[in-house]
Order: structure tokens, then C-alpha cells, then sequence
């Protein structure tokens, strides 16, 4: 069965890079600077990633994002037009995919971060067993026990802080499509619905199942897996997660898959679908590094239908697919990439 793939993998988080993102928060909420003020010496084009206005949305900016450190790189080589390009993407929130080597202590860096400014922290989950069956983000947990034990790990870190969290891309549907080998799609189902109870017995934490996307299969293909998976504890799921499709499919998608599983709410990843999915060439790398795509709506809680919790930048913007189309590894930032997608003539 052809697949619609696109999820990014993990990409750990390393001591000295956490440590500059929680610096970098705790800088900018002791000292109240703010995007006027901060690109002194630059003409403003340098100026330091802060928070969003109070009110417009609940999600954290990492202050220390590889687009941040982009703009300033630009800023610094005087090549303005660029840096305001990949603003664009740098003051949005994005998902924060935590690894496998620290995830208590990035989810709690994370979290932390993100309470100290008063906002909502977006994480991604992303170490399934068996992960991405074989390709470009293979990988994830040794085993069960090691899953379990990650959960367990993520979910101390996060404790009572404020926490979205987007569970496992590909996970259910790569169950569908017959991608996950036979033997391994019980304790799969098993594992999904065991970090959807743990994660919800936190305080203020929501999550998302990760449910496909519009250009895949049909939603009675995937809402019953779906609910073996944990979907009814869960908040609701998520679609186009890493992918193209525009905001219009994929509110169709979603809302014919909420009326399978019990009216849930979902999430939508807007984060490249300005110009929708690339239809020529390979199918099977439509959806890697496309060319001429473009960032979608930004995130925000106010969506076109009640249904729609949320317009999320779940992948990073600029960050690549894997190594396609001259790509560097999955998960890495792509400099030439996030110019485009940040290009202002979509």
C-alpha cells in the first residue's frame, strides 16, 4: 500500500543546547526585552526571538531554535532581506521532539522554559519501537520496557507544567498500512495506549494521537486502530503531521475521523502546507524535501471549526526530511530549505 509519509525523527537535545534555550528564556523574562530593543547594534534584524503577545497564543518560542540562531548568523553577516525571511519562522512555536538519551531532562528543561514565560510547552514524541520501518527516521526504543521506561521518564519531566504533547508520528498508521512487521503491532498497540494513561494522569498535560493525513487511506481505515491505540483517553489526535497537505483537506480529513471516534477533537500541523503537497515525481518521495512549498498558517487556537483545537507547527519548519533532493539527515536544519519555504511570494 503506498504510504504518505513525512515524520521527522527525534533529534537529541545536547546538554550545551538546553542549557542556552533555558539561559536564553530566564534572559529574556528577567530582563523584559523585547524584539525593539534586543537587535541594537543590527538595525533590528538581529533582534533576540521572544514570546508572542499575551493573548495571541499559548505556545512557547524557543529563544535558542535553530532558526533563531539563523537570523542572528544572518543579522551578523549583514544580509538582511534573509534574516527576516527566516524570522518568519523563528518567532513561531514549534515542536520540541525530545530525545532518547534525556528525556526527563529535556522535558523538564522544556516545560520549564516555557512556565517561566507563561506559556505551553508543544512536545513531540517520537521513539516508538521499530520506528519509521527501516527509512530516513529509523530508529526509536530497543524494546518495550525501554519505551515504557522513556514514557515513564518524559512524563517525570513534565510533571505539573503545561504541556501539549503530539504522540508518536506514523506510529498507528504505519500499524494500517502493514509497514510495522506482524509481530511487533500488539505490543505497539499496547505501548500507545499505555503512554496515552500515563501522560494523562499529569495534571496539564493534553495529548494528540497521531492519525495521518489527508493523503492517506480513509478514516474508516484507521479510526478503530486508532481507538486500540487509546484515542478515547486521549484529547483527541493529530493530522498532516510533517506533511503538505493544505488546512482545508486536512479539516476534511479530521472531521470525518472525529465522527468515527466519538466526536474528538484534533490538532492540525499547518507548518509547510502554504502551497499544499507537491504532486510530481516519485510518489514515494512526494513527501520529502518537496521543492516550492510554503509555511502555512501560523499556530494559533483560533481555528475555522470548534472541532480544531489548534493550528500547530508540529515539524520544524526547515529542518529536513532525510537525505533526499540533496537534503542533509532527517531532522537537521536545511538553511537552503527554510529560505524557500519562508520565500514571500507563495
Amino acid at each position: 500500500m503506498h504510504r504518505t509519509r513525512g515524520a521527522r525523527p527525534h533529534v537529541p537535545v545536547a546538554g550545551a543546547r538546553l542549557s542556552a534555550v533555558l539561559l536564553g528564556a530566564a534572559l529574556l523574562i528577567t530582563t523584559g526585552c523585547s524584539s525593539d530593543d534586543a537587535g541594537a547594534g543590527h538595525g533590528g534584524a538581529g533582534a533576540a526571538i521572544t514570546q508572542r503577545p499575551d493573548g495571541s497564543d499559548p505556545f512557547w518560542v524557543d529563544p535558542d531554535s535553530a532558526a533563531a540562531r539563523q537570523v542572528a548568523a544572518y543579522a551578523e553577516a549583514g544580509r538582511r532581506a534573509d534574516a527576516e525571511r527566516i524570522r518568519r519562522i523563528a518567532e513561531q512555536p514549534t515542536g520540541e521532539w525530545i530525545g532518547p538519551d534525556a528525556p526527563e531532562r529535556e522535558a523538564r528543561g522544556f516545560t520549564e522554559a516555557a512556565a517561566r514565560a507563561g506559556r505551553t510547552a508543544l512536545l513531540v514524541l517520537y521513539d516508538i519501537p521499530h520506528r519509521d520501518c527501516g527509512q530516513y527516521s529509523r530508529g526509536g526504543a530497543a524494546d518495550g520496557d525501554g519505551y515504557r521506561a522513556w514514557i515513564d521518564a518524559v512524563a517525570r519531566g513534565i510533571g505539573d507544567r503545561a504541556a501539549t504533547v503530539v504522540l508518536e508520528p506514523d506510529a498507528v498508521l504505519h500499524l494500517v498500512d502493514g509497514c510495522t512487521p506482524e509481530e511487533f503491532q500488539e505490543e505497539r498497540y499496547d505501548l500507545l495506549a499505555g503512554a496515552v494513561t500515563t501522560l494523562k494522569s499529569l495534571k496539564n498535560t493534553r495529548v494528540y494521537l497521531d492519525a495521518g493525513n489527508a493523503g492517506w487511506g480513509h478514516p474508516d481505515q484507521i479510526h478503530e486502530p486508532l481507538r486500540r491505540a487509546g484515542v478515547d483517553r486521549a484529547d483527541g489526535f493529530a493530522v498532516n503531521v510533517s506533511n503538505f497537505y493544505s488546512t482545508e483537506d486536512s479539516l476534511a480529513y479530521g472531521k470525518r475521523l472525529s465522527a468515527k471516534v466519538g466526536g474528538k477533537h484534533f490538532v492540525i500541523d499547518t507548518s509547510r502546507n502554504g502551497n499544499g503537497p507537491y504532486t510530481t515525481g516519485d510518489p514515494e518521495e512526494r513527501w520529502c524535501n518537496p521543492p516550492g512549498r510554503a509555511l502555512g498558517e501560523p499556530p494559533t487556537t483560533r481555528t475555522a471549526d470548534p472541532l480544531v483545537d489548534a493550528y500547530l507547527w508540529i515539524k520544524r519548519p526547515g529542518e529536513s526530511d532525510g537525505t533526499c533532493k540533496g537534503g542533509p539527515k532527517a531532522g537537521q536544519w536545511w538553511e537552503t530549505y527554510a529560505l524557500e519555504l519562508a520565500r514571500d511570494d507563495e
